[in-house]
């Protein structure tokens, strides 16, 4: 929806919410109370919140577990020996990808260390990280460490770009140029799918096909992207990519991850890896070889049996996902942060000290759901009187507040809401 089109009165948001085909999912969700009023709950890209029916698929595990004991493994209603392999279907559809390319297991920076294991092999030539500047402490520290195991010194290995002087967000010919004036150097390019900070999507297709020209292995953290904004991993030959399933995925606090690898690795045994017993060939895994053997698809870099309890509420989510269809997700996001920054550019445009300003990219291919607003003045007070007011949103230091109206559980309605509180305090 054109931003021209947008009015910036209650009639007109709650004109959307009639409108939107997909309102109904928000009573699948809890929805949390803030003086005993439902909030507007902005930070789904931080936690999602919990659907309704995760409770009854946690606890028919918990049944199945002091019904069966050990036997669950086969009898449980869904046998938990095989529990993983319910997921790549619907994960397929929401980041772009075969069904075979894909596994559920770990956390988010286990297997971005389990991967760069793979995927990250230095030589005297190629040894050089490329990296988005301010990316999320935990891929820093990943870099960091992973450099290091190899003999390297970070500094030397490690290379930010970062936006230009006077900008918020990173242009994406300046990582183009980057990657082409290290090309010869660089062993890996990888990057956030939208930076955490900014909420900028970067431009995967172009970074993964320009790494790839110059040499270098691509991969993506999709910790802000999956279940945010359209991913065709496949198709843009990523090499690997990792996502957490607790933001937009909605699976619970420290649910369980998923991993990336293009068909043209998966079968590839001389690519090295961490081994354990659940990435061996599962025709011959309970006959106890010594010798690993790893699958023939993205389950070939498991290494444990599944955490069944985590992947059950992450199941009841997927459920609603396959149900709502990630395209029509997709597409009321971008309407809703769309009226949101129709919302804060009229505050700015009557306000007559600038106090906010948007370091989100305002072009729709670049960004998401997630909207940061940089405060020029009394930014932690507004914050905080936010709270006050029912709006459950993110403070990053030292002055930025991330908001991020989801499209399965938000309405025009919160947004235009969220407007006038900011409005409010904006004016005093």
């Amino acid at each position: 929806m054109e931003s021209s089109t947008f009015e910036n009165t209650l009639a007109f948001a709650k004109q959307l919410d009639e409108q939107d085909p997909l309102k109904h999912f928000r009573d699948r969700f809890y929805i949390p109370l803030v003086n005993g009023k439902e909030s507007i709950y902005f930070t789904g890209n931080s936690l999602g919140l919990q659907p309704k029916t995760t409770q009854d698929y946690v606890l028919n595990e918990l049944e199945d577990w002091a019904n069966y004991g050990v036997e669950g493994h086969f009898h449980a209603r869904t046998p938990w020996v095989s529990y993983h392999e319910i997921f790549p279907e619907i994960l397929s559809e929401i980041v772009g990808a075969l069904p075979e390319e894909i596994v559920v297991m770990n956390q988010l920076t286990v297997n971005l260390h389990l991967l760069m294991i793979s995927f990250y092999r230095p030589t005297k030539q190629r040894y050089k990280i490329i990296c988005e500047a301010k990316a999320f402490p935990s891929d820093q520290y990943a870099f960091q460490s992973q450099a290091i195991l190899h003999g390297l010194n970070p500094a030397d290995v490690i290379i930010e770009v970062g936006p230009k002087e006077g900008s918020a967000y990173i242009e994406t010919a300046d990582i183009l140029e980057a990657i082409r004036i290290h090309g010869n150097e660089t062993a890996l390019v990888i990057f956030g799918g939208v930076n955490y900070y900014s909420g900028q999507v970067f431009d995967m297709q172009k970074i993964c096909k320009t790494a790839h020209e110059v040499g270098a292995i691509c991969g993506f953290d999709l910790a802000h992207a999956t279940g945010n904004v359209l991913l065709e991993l496949h198709d843009w030959q990523v090499d690997f990519a990792c996502w957490c399933s607790y933001k937009y995925l909605n699976s619970g606090p420290g649910g369980v991850a998923g991993a990336f690898i293009h068909q043209k690795h998966i079968s590839n045994d001389t690519i090295p890896r961490l081994a354990g017993w659940w990435g061996h060939d599962k025709e011959n895994r309970f006959k106890m070889d010594k010798d690993f053997h790893p699958i023939q698809t993205a389950e070939g870099w498991q290494l444990s049996n599944a955490p069944v309890l985590s992947m059950s509420a992450h199941k009841a989510s997927l459920d609603i996902f396959k149900e709502a269809g990630i395209h029509h997700l997709v597409k009321k996001g971008k309407s809703l942060s769309a009226f949101l920054l129709f919302i804060l550019n009229e505050i700015n445009n009557t306000t007559t000290e600038k106090i906010i300003e948007i370091i989100t990219p305002e072009k729709e291919s670049e960004r998401g759901c997630q909207i940061s607003i940089l405060m020029h003045k009394d930014g932690k007070k507004i914050f905080d009187e936010l709270i006050k007011e029912g709006v459950i949103a993110d403070w990053r230091e030292p002055n930025v507040i991330r908001v991020a109206p989801v499209p399965l559980y938000n309405r025009f309605e919160d947004v235009y809401l969220f407007g006038e509180i900011i409005k409010t305090y904006c004016s005093k």
